[in-house]
């Protein structure tokens, strides 16, 4: 039998990625290897990658050029790249990184095991980079040790080819897993220890909608048919998931999530404009009165739902007059979080061949100026939380004061209270709310701390 290996792998980008990563070190362990923390350790480096922004593509070429002087030292280092940048790029990483080892794409993340192991008997570089839907189910392996929230793949691809976006380009068109599947994976989990489960997926709530571009009729969700059936599994508190396309908010869907209990009021939902002419622009089928017509069903469904969002400032051609309908937009919904963007021309993608005619002086003070009415309109949200009882799950003691625990609500939020000795980790524990800011709630029992 073959030495077991030492490996390490760094993760660039989103939670897929992460899921990504936790599935191959799963698998890999099965195997018998062992996953170090230090790179000096490791046999095997393998770098989880993202095309979405250059920037994040110039990181991990930067830091993989950096490990010359390693390989030079230890020869039989293996050296690998996967996931959207290896997709994007391909071959021609070899050339630009030619200590590279291997190459492995999106929808071939499942063969790694084995791709290895014929790298340790022929030291010649690998490239796979076909497509392939095998991935969705073979990585639905996770690490041994529990974990209270994780993830669960149930969608991969985008038929969506919104201007600025590389992902349908280097992830493909979308494709699902099978309801059984997925309540299996789920189940596998909380059985060893998982209380609260995350759904992803490019457009998660296509689930189970393969090939059709347009989304579903009202009365028709296959999403909304796998909460039902997630809903039933004992031991699982909660039920998130991320990121949904807004058309796909469906009446089926909304009244589906307020029907489920174990499914958190808290809904990712991508606007990126808040103009009629610029989300066409982007290709983003809706418009901002369908936008708030979404909004609004899912308030009336869910009077305490919490809103986050991606903006994208500085698109090409976007007028002042357009990124102010925008700050109109955010400011009705009342948004409890966004992730703010400068727009950045992306190659391979429509907006690429667009004039990028926005100046980064007027991105960067758009962008201040979002993050300024998010803070304002989280902080509003919170503040009418105070003197009310919210049920959160305890995750343990706070990372920067252990004095402190910390847990979340279903709508996402961050509490901080006392500990307890009748309380633990995973628990449900409900805490009265005496003080805010616009990212954190405080409980009332929580003694007179130092501030973090």
């Amino acid at each position: 039998m073959t030495r077991p290996l030492q490996i390490y792998i760094k993760t660039y980008g989103c939670q897929m990625n992460e899921r990504d990563s936790a599935a191959l070190a799963g698998k890999l362990m099965r195997l018998g290897h062992a996953m170090v923390e230090r790179e000096e350790e490791a046999d095997v480096l393998i770098f989880n990658t993202c095309s979405v922004r250059d920037q994040a593509e110039r990181k991990a070429v930067g830091k993989i050029s950096y490990l010359k002087k390693l390989k030079r030292r230890k020869p039989e280092l293996l050296i690998g790249v996967i996931g959207c940048m290896a997709q994007n790029r391909g071959e021609s990483l070899f050339r630009e990184l030619p200590h590279l080892d291997f190459v492995v794409g999106t929808g071939q993340l499942h063969q790694l095991p084995e791709i290895i192991a014929s790298l340790r008997e022929d030291r010649r570089q690998i490239a796979r980079l076909a497509t392939g839907s095998e991935v969705l189910t073979e990585m639905g392996v996770h690490q041994p040790e529990a974990k209270l929230s994780d993830f669960i793949a149930i969608t991969r691809g985008c038929n969506r080819f919104c201007a600025y976006c590389i992902v349908p380009y280097v992830r493909g068109r979308e494709i699902s897993r099978e309801i059984g599947d997925v309540v299996a994976e789920a189940r596998e989990l909380v059985a060893n220890g998982t209380r609260e489960i995350m759904l992803l997926g490019q457009n998660v709530a296509a689930f189970g909608w393969n090939g059709n571009v347009n989304p579903p009729p009202d009365d028709v969700s296959p999403f909304a048919d796998l909460l039902k059936e997630l809903q039933q599994i004992e031991g699982l508190y909660r039920i998130r998931f991320t990121s949904p396309y807004p058309s796909y908010f469906n009446a089926k869907l909304i009244a589906v999530m307020a029907e489920c209990s174990k499914v958190c009021h808290s809904v990712h939902l991508p606007l990126q404009s808040g103009s009629a002419r610029v989300l066409k622009a982007m290709n983003r089928q809706y418009t901002p009165e369908q936008y708030l017509q979404i909004v609004g069903a899912l308030r009336q469904a869910m009077p305490d739902i919490a809103f986050s969002t991606d903006v994208i400032v500085g698109f090409p051609t976007e007028s002042a007059a357009e990124f102010e309908e925008t700050c109109q937009l955010m400011e009705r919904v009342g948004f409890d979080n966004a992730f703010i963007f400068k727009y950045s021309p992306r190659a391979g993608t429509r907006s690429a061949e667009m004039p990028d005619d926005v100046p980064q002086a007027v991105k960067e003070a758009r962008n201040q100026r979002l993050l300024q009415l998010l803070s304002a309109s989280a902080w509003r949200n919170n503040r009418q939380l105070v003197g009310t009882c919210q049920e959160v799950l305890v995750e343990g003691p706070s990372h920067r004061n252990p004095a402190r625990w910390t847990g979340k609500t279903a709508t996402a939020k961050s509490v901080m209270f006392a500990p307890q000795p009748s309380v633990r980790r995973g628990d449900l524990h409900r805490v009265t709310i005496a003080r805010v800011t616009d990212m954190t709630l405080f409980a009332d029992d929580i003694p007179d701390l130092p501030s973090e």
